[in-house]
């Protein structure tokens, strides 16, 4: 009887308290740091979350990306804009371009995209510099990891 009892003890802490999923919930929000830290004001935000576009086709994932107090592009070299940039080490990434605003001084960066069916789970998204021209993909400004989604 008593081996019945903590059988059932162990089944109902399973089913009370299952086991968390890896998954991130949608939708959620991510700061995205700069690598280097002398950047002391470049900051970006990425807001990851399902679209329903086109329906009846399936809900996609939307990577959105906003980064201000960027450096100049061409400060670094053969560069003129940003992109979004998102990926599963050795499976797949997105890139997306981002665009300036109209402001003089320290343009906010801007762009999103829409068509993602992979799970996003060990994600990182990424604001690096591009040659427009070239098609060419620099180095990463500003970086985090989607488990840091909230």
């Amino acid at each position: 009887m008593k081996q019945f009892v903590f059988v059932m003890f162990i089944v109902s802490l399973f089913v009370i308290c299952p086991s968390y999923s890896k998954a991130i919930n949608m939708p959620c929000s991510m700061i995205l740091n700069p690598i280097d830290k002398e950047l002391k004001n470049a900051k970006g935000v990425a807001l990851v979350y399902k679209v329903q576009l086109r329906p009846p086709s399936s809900a996609r994932t939307n990577i959105s990306i906003l980064g201000v107090h960027l450096p100049e592009p061409s400060s670094y070299g053969e560069y003129d804009s940003y992109e979004g940039f998102a990926f599963i080490s050795k499976e797949i990434s997105w890139r997306f371009r981002l665009y300036p605003s109209p402001e003089i001084d320290s343009p906010t960066w801007a762009g999103r995209f829409d068509e993602i069916t992979a799970e996003m789970d060990n994600v990182e998204i990424q604001v690096r510099l591009s040659n427009s021209k070239t098609d060419k993909l620099g180095p990463s400004i500003l970086k985090n990891k989607i488990k840091y989604c909230k």
